[in-house]
């Protein structure tokens, strides 16, 4: 047997292993959350089809060159080494076709901040409407 094909059998057992732990963890905690919204952050939410369980996708988007170099400055990797994790991620195109709020990530990190506070605000108003909705 090929080392490809036994490499993707592993992933597959382990994967078919955690998910379910890890998703149970997830159902635990976000029943013990206190705050007015959870922020679920999930490295393979596209891939895995897991946008479908959350009430909002955001996305924090940068370009493909700025998330190629931040990732080896961060990693201290090549850019062969992360061009080949990202080729099997999904495309920038595909998040953001599932997005339903972005954060343009590209300029320095104190740039973002009006962003996150407009969201923040949107969010704290439409939990408190998704609460006012179930109670009876």
């Amino acid at each position: 047997m090929s080392v490809f094909f036994r490499i993707r059998e592993e992933k597959a057992w382990l994967n078919a292993l955690l998910h379910p732990l890890i998703q149970q963890e997830t159902q635990r905690q976000f029943q013990q959350a206190t705050s007015p919204y959870v922020l679920w952050v999930v490295p393979l939410l596209v891939e895995n089809r897991l946008y479908q369980k959350a009430n909002r996708v955001l996305v924090v988007d940068v370009t493909p060159e700025t998330q190629l170099i931040r990732t080896m400055q961060r990693d201290d990797v090549t850019r062969e080494h992360v061009e080949h994790i990202l080729a099997a991620q999904a495309t920038r195109e595909a998040r953001l076709a599932v997005a339903d709020d972005v954060i343009d990530n590209n300029g320095a990190p104190d740039a973002i901040a009006s962003d996150v506070a407009r969201l923040h605000a949107s969010y704290l108003k439409l939990a408190s409407q998704f609460v006012s909705q179930e109670k009876p």
